[in-house]
């Protein structure tokens, strides 16, 4: 018996998110040959998203354009998706672990009287037999948990599937435009939305993310690990310690209380290593501490150790890297 597989996908700054192409990883992980993998697109103006969309390995995708969809609206986005939903039944619906994931994935899953599972970093089997595995405790721990019926709602962690590359050719002619009126009843309107930048690269999407503490001492003091950051294509975090002390944005904060982060390297200087702040970065793929207390917690999770001064150590770390880019 085949299955229908619904990926919403996101968009932001004209862009199609790096994790929806990993949540449609995620999606053929799970699915078996025969299944109907389809793909959910909501905002404003996206004809040419879609267009983009269409290169990659989906049966179909389902456009919802309207004016009033341009910034995200939980009850807009429920309402816009219902009658999709009523008319796809899909069997399963993934989306990416973000803050528009984390706020819609629950609703669809009471309208639907579904399971949800949320945050997976891991999928294994497919079909009925299907097995996700998400981080519970902090991290500290992993479960691994299987859906005793359809339908599935899930969520999935960004930067823990490979995204998947496009199709040779795209076919334009999978575009389902799906009509839509905003329901009178909505209780909120979104007006506009101003963003407090984090920089260049989505701090949840980062590569490589570095990311200061209490030891930068001062607002000035993210800025050696700024130029570090953009000489690797990254982006610049930060500890619950740094945010409270105003020395930056609590857009930066990564932590229990925070970003949740698993970049391929993340670079922690002046950080103590907090449990709260681990919880947010403890799944790097490689961490590297730099600290001038030798005691740290932090080291006892780091691949590799500098014991230094941060104001000494990052900048020569930046020479460095700058020589062997050149």
């Amino acid at each position: 018996m085949s299955h229908t597989y619904l990926i919403i996908a996101e968009q932001r700054d004209g862009k199609i998110r790096q994790v929806t192409l990993e949540a449609l990883q995620a999606v053929r992980t799970a699915s078996r040959d025969g299944d109907r993998i389809s793909a959910v697109l909501l905002g404003s103006e996206l004809d040419s998203l879609a267009s983009h969309l269409s290169s990659y390995p989906l049966s179909d995708i389902h456009l919802i354009d309207h004016d009033s969809l341009k910034h995200y609206n939980p009850e807009a986005y429920l309402a816009a998706l219902t009658p999709l939903l009523d008319s796809l039944r899909p069997d399963a619906i993934f989306t990416g672990h973000t803050a528009l994931g984390r706020d819609l994935a629950p609703a669809i899953a009471a309208k639907l009287q579904a399971g949800q599972l949320s945050d997976v970093i891991s999928i294994e089997g497919t079909g009925e037999g299907t097995v996700f595995t998400r981080p519970i405790y902090a991290g500290k721990a992993f479960e691994k948990k299987q859906f005793q019926s359809f339908p599935w709602v899930v969520t999935v962690r960004p930067n823990n599937f490979p995204a998947i590359g496009p199709s040779p050719s795209g076919q334009h002619e999978r575009i389902i435009k799906v009509d839509y009126t905003p329901p009178s009843s909505l209780h909120t309107l979104v007006k506009d939305v101003v963003r407090k930048t984090t920089g260049k690269v989505d701090l949840t999407e980062a590569k490589i993310i570095v990311s200061g503490g209490r030891g930068v001492k001062s607002e000035d003091g993210f800025k050696p690990l700024e130029e570090l950051a953009n000489l690797l294509g990254g982006a610049v975090g930060a500890s619950r310690g740094a945010c409270d002390s105003g020395y930056c944005n609590y857009a930066l904060q990564i932590g229990q209380t925070g970003k949740v982060v698993t970049p391929e390297i993340y670079i922690a200087c002046g950080i103590s290593g907090a449990i709260q702040h681990l919880a947010g970065m403890s799944q790097s793929r490689i961490i590297i501490a730099i600290n001038k207390d030798p005691e740290a917690p932090i080291f006892k999770v780091a691949d590799y150790g500098i014991v230094g001064d941060l104001f000494e150590v990052v900048p020569l770390l930046t020479q460095e890297f700058r020589k062997a880019l050149a």
